[in-house]
């Protein structure tokens, strides 16, 4: 049977996410929205605003990307210890104001990259470390911490890879990425950490990189990755991480999205259908980064 899940948008899809945002998420039919701001901007973001007025408009804030760079390193996996005490507090304090907004799940990046050969083993020891201590404090604050697999060398870059960080405290879970993998397939990838998926980043790339496209402008099998989703018998938050606006070096399109554009994209995906685009999707020769 296919399942029906609700929209989901991150707030990442514009620069500065304000009530005008939530609003035309509302209007679209968006149930719920994930708020993921630029690193420095949690400082002075108006959290308990933004809640309220998600509430009036009949958004649920439903997930909080933890930051992952500020000018001063965020990283959990540092091998430096004033590092991970700093990601620490920082990302308890934000468990905090997650909590407050209503969100029941939180994001985050078990490591910063680049990643050495030689540090990877070290530096997994330490984003074990810091998980474990989140998953407590995410507890206490009735939030369930969710590591998100990520590209390239960064940590958790492979299912068997974040599964071994996750073995930390049964807690954890998975905030399934699936722009992210480079290294094996979506079904190897749900075969492994299906039963811990507990949210989704929604988007499209080309398998070179990520690139957070709209689902259908890049190569992802959607049809057989929506069969995956159910067959794991995830029916939650299919929720979408990329930006409005297309990067004009990575992605040609004949107008910028909006949030309607996202919730008819969701519904052919669950009907399986073929995928409405705009314009001609990724480009062809792009660099490692756009």
């Amino acid at each position: 049977m296919k399942i029906s899940r609700p929209v989901g948008v991150s707030t990442c899809c514009v620069p500065n996410p304000d009530g005008a945002l939530l609003e035309s998420l509302a209007r679209a039919g968006v149930a719920c929205a994930e708020l993921s701001l630029g690193g420095e901007a949690y400082a002075d973001f108006p959290s308990a605003d933004f809640a309220r007025h998600a509430r009036d408009c009949g958004v649920r804030i439903r997930s909080f990307h933890l930051p992952f760079w500020t000018p001063e390193t965020i990283d959990p996996a540092s091998l430096d210890a004033d590092v991970r005490r700093r990601t620490a507090a920082l990302h308890a304090r934000l468990l905090g104001v997650a909590a407050g907004m209503g969100a029941g799940f939180a994001v985050v990046h078990p490591g910063l990259e680049p990643v050495a050969d030689a540090e990877r083993a070290e530096r997994l020891a330490r984003s074990k470390e810091s998980m474990a201590a989140l998953a407590e404090v995410g507890a206490r604050e009735g939030i369930v911490v969710c590591l998100e697999n990520l590209p390239r060398s960064c940590l958790g870059n492979r299912a068997a890879e974040l599964a071994s960080i996750l073995a930390c405290d049964p807690r954890l879970r998975v905030c399934f990425d699936v722009n992210h993998l480079l290294g094996e397939s979506h079904a190897d990838f749900l075969a492994r950490l299906g039963p811990l998926v507990a949210t989704l980043h929604v988007s499209d790339y080309d398998f070179v990189n990520e690139r957070h496209w709209l689902p259908g402008e890049g190569k992802i099998d959607w049809r057989a990755l929506a069969d995956g989703l159910d067959a794991i018998g995830y029916a939650d938050a299919f929720t979408y991480e990329l930006p409005f606006r297309g990067y004009p070096k990575s992605v040609a399109r004949d107008r910028d999205l909006v949030p309607e554009d996202l919730v008819r994209n969701a519904r052919e995906i669950e009907a399986r259908a073929d995928l409405t685009v705009h314009g001609a999707g990724g480009l062809d020769g792009l660099p490692m980064w756009p």
